[in-house]
């Protein structure tokens, strides 16, 4: 019985394998029979039973006029360069082949790469994402979001288990370069979203090295609102004789019907006032504006948040954090009412359900862009409407979208419902630096990106008035445009080169006319004295016959035939002009090129010299080298590469003058050490002398001063003698005694202790050498009694 039943498991298992290997067969078959005009539904079409049951779950029933078209080609490994209106279900056009071919390559997880979508914005890769999670639900396929933002760690270890890589081309090119777990060489499919975005000059270097990586045998599909022709970009991706699939080419417009499109001309100053103005009047509306900077989204969204206009504003632009991003892309899709303030990474793709005006508050660069703004709204056969605002300079604008079959139409503003907020926006500015510096960067990044625009025809940055539009945004002093600066400078400039290039082509085309050549003059003719000439005459080729017979005096050489140039000649002279010109215009001097300048004259910057007496410069051996084999060594540094028995003996010559350095440092210190112990000595020798000099003096002989001036108070310092303090009987028998002043006798403290000894020494008699007689006489003729 066990034997039985293990039998008829293999069996089983053997049997359901032929039925899908048949299934696939089967539906490959199909494709051939594939007619466009004859499909209504999604059942039509020969698809597996996964992809139907994703589709019926998210309620896609009836296929758009590109999905209809495309999918059969793309089903059958054709090459497809798909173009359709915005809104138009292009998503599915790719999505629903790329999960056939996998389906029928019997493609599993562990195989890698299979199919890879490259879309210029993060947002619209991750809208491809969830659209491929909803219908993809049933298939066992694993896809990956590989957009910048996000954890490139953790993108780096899952990237082998892939199947289908949806990512912007910047994060797919880092992982080419950095990651060796990425494997593209099994490779089916790739598609390009926004195709001719990926490809225009923005993203050209890095597309090129991801077509460099490519498999080149694979398919490859291209969808977009705007299609590229370019033989170029479809010689660079390889296509082998692709389909163009233009479903609204023979329609008569190329934005949808559904569409209103309007535009309004307004001066610079007021569009400030008119977005505030248009959203008080449309606050129960889900509107998208459009601008040109990030700086100026980043502002007008902070700025009109501080006004509170009544409705919920949200802000989408470039330097954004990426979760931020989604953030507001997620919210801005489930509100019923809104207004988003978006850059461009807005206008591609992107399905935001319900939008009832795209306002353009700033001119977009071309007809393409325009399309792709305005085809925010108005999707899916629904209604919508787009206001285009413009400059009186960006009336050019106009005949672009003419040639693009956009129907467009003029509105007038009602003035009783345009509200100025000029004032408030200075109050508000004046309390908020932090606001005030964003304004000031919002008016630098608007003048820039006019400036930059390719089409000067309709960008022309020397119509704006400045001044005026610094004060719509509140700034009381416009900022200062450097870029522009130097740009109206140069442009003087070069005016006048031009004017210097003409006058002096001018000059040597006079010059040569009338310059007499040999054959011109005869023998006869006395040679001239004086040869004037100007300009205005050197042309007057047809007045010497008319002239008058007076000016036959003049010391001037009158002709009348004369030798003209050939144009050939006046070409030359043109050219010469040109290039002695063109090689006095000087480049601009730049970091680089002068740190170029200063090693190629082996100039040592912040290097200080010094010179002695002879004019020789004095080496600091602490910081250069002194041995003449170091000095050879940092000369033929430039060459590359450490020559190590070179280095070591340049060290061991170093060495020693390091030695004799530290050497010459130890006896200067010694002798310094010295210096210092020699005047400590002497100064102690002094201190000494003095105080055995005052101790030296015997003072015995002078008489007693209590006695010649009396005796001091006990009040009285020890320095200062009282002349009017003693005893009655003192005090009479000194009464004849002339009193001096009161003065200080000793006024340092040591003296009045030396003092103080002296006067406890003289207590005690003095052996003189002589008898009491010869002392009292002494005494009294030194006193002169």
């Amino acid at each position: 019985m066990v034997f039985k039943k293990r039998k008829i498991k293999v069996f089983r298992s053997k049997k359901k394998k032929e039925s899908i290997d048949v299934v696939i067969a089967k539906l490959k078959e199909s494709y051939e029979q594939i007619d466009p005009n004859a499909i209504e539904k999604f059942e039509h079409f020969p698809l597996s039973v996964p992809t139907l049951k994703g589709l019926k779950e998210n309620k896609y029933f009836v296929p758009t006029e590109i999905q209809r078209e495309s999918i059969g080609y793309s089903l059958r490994g054709e090459d497809i360069l798909g173009a359709a209106k915005t809104g138009s279900g292009k998503t599915l056009a790719f999505l629903i082949p790329v999960l056939e071919i996998l389906y029928c390559n019997k493609w599993n997880r562990t195989e890698g790469l299979a199919a890879l979508i490259i879309t210029p914005t993060r947002e619209l890769a991750y809208q491809i994402f969830e659209t491929l999670r909803k219908i993809g639900i049933h298939h066992d396929f694993s896809a990956g979001l590989i957009i910048g933002g996000k954890d490139l760690k953790f993108e780096r270890k899952r990237l082998d288990q892939c199947n289908i890589m949806i990512c912007t081309p910047g994060r797919l090119l880092q992982h080419m370069d950095e990651n060796p777990l990425f494997d593209c060489s099994n490779m089916l499919v790739l598609v390009l979203d926004e195709a001719d975005r990926c490809l225009d000059m923005g993203f050209q270097q890095t597309m090129n090295s991801i077509i460099e990586n490519l498999p080149p045998e694979r398919q490859t599909l291209l969808f977009s609102a705007t299609q590229t022709k370019s033989v170029k970009d479809l010689v660079r991706l390889s296509l082998s004789n692709p389909h163009l699939i233009s479903v609204h080419e023979d329609s008569e417009h190329s934005t949808p019907s559904g569409l209103v499109q309007s535009y309004m001309v307004c001066d610079l100053h007021d569009k400030m006032s008119l977005l505030w103005s248009f959203i008080k009047n449309h606050l129960h509306h889900k509107v998208l504006v459009f601008m040109s900077s990030c700086k100026q989204v980043k502002y007008f969204y902070e700025i009109l948040c501080k006004l509170r206009p009544g409705t919920s504003l949200l802000a989408l632009y470039g330097t954004m954090h990426q979760t931020k991003r989604m953030a507001v892309y997620e919210s801005f899709s489930r509100k019923q009412r809104s207004v988003l303030f978006a850059t461009d990474i807005a206008a591609r793709g992107l399905d935001f359900p319900a939008v009832n005006w795209v306002v353009q508050l700033d001119c977009p660069e071309n007809a393409n862009e325009y399309i792709h703004r305005a085809g925010r709204t108005a999707r899916f056969q629904k209604s919508g409407e787009s206001l285009l605002v413009l400059l009186p300079s960006e009336l050019g604008i106009l005949k672009q979208l003419e040639n693009k079959k956009i129907p467009i139409s003029e509105i007038k503003v009602n003035p009783n419902k345009l509200t100025s907020i000029q004032r408030t926006l200075e109050a508000t500015l004046a309390k908020d630096h932090i606001l005030k510096e964003s304004a000031q960067r919002a008016f630098v990044s608007y003048i820039k990106s006019v400036f930059l625009m390719k089409d000067k025809s309709v960008f022309d940055v020397s119509a704006l008035d400045t001044d005026s539009f610094a004060s719509s945004l509140g700034l009381a002093i416009p900022p200062r445009v450097r870029f522009l600066q130097k740009w109206k400078k140069a442009k003087e400039a070069k005016k006048k080169e031009n004017d210097t290039i003409a006058q002096t082509v001018v000059e040597n085309l006079n010059e040569k006319l009338n310059k007499p050549s040999d054959s011109e003059i005869s023998d006869d003719e006395p040679e001239p004295k004086v040869y004037q000439s100007s300009v205005k005459d050197s042309y007057n080729f047809h007045d010497d016959d008319n002239s008058d017979d007076e000016n036959d005096d003049l010391l001037t050489v009158k002709r009348k035939d004369h030798n003209i140039l050939e144009t050939d000649d006046f070409e030359d002279e043109v050219e010469l002009s040109n290039d002695t010109l063109n090689k006095k215009k000087k480049k601009p001097l730049t970091k680089a090129a002068i740190a170029k300048k200063m090693i190629k004259k082996q100039i040592k910057p912040n290097q200080k010299t010094v010179f002695d007496e002879t004019g020789e410069a004095v080496l600091d051996k602490a910081k250069t080298k002194v041995s003449q084999m170091a000095r050879e060594y940092e000369n033929n540094s430039d060459k590359g590469g450490i020559d190590i028995e070179q280095a070591k003996q340049m060290l061991r010559e170093e060495d020693v003058y390091d030695k004799q350095l530290f050497r010459e440092k130890v006896k200067a210190k010694h002798r310094e050490e010295k210096r210092k112990a020699k005047e400590e000595a002497k100064r102690a020798e002094m201190e000494d002398a003095s105080s055995s000099d005052e101790a030296s003096v015997d003072l015995s002989w002078l008489p007693d001063p209590d006695k010649v001036y009396g005796k001091r108070e006990s009040g009285d310092s020890e320095d200062d003698f009282d002349l009017g303090s003693g005893s009655e009987s003192e005090v009479d028998d000194s009464s004849n005694i002339h009193r001096p002043p009161k003065r200080k006798l000793l006024t340092n403290k040591s003296n009045s202790k030396k003092r103080r000894k002296i006067e406890e020494d003289s207590d005690e008699p003095v052996d003189t050498g002589l008898s009491l007689m010869e002392d009292e006489e002494l005494v009294l003729k030194m006193l002169d009694v």
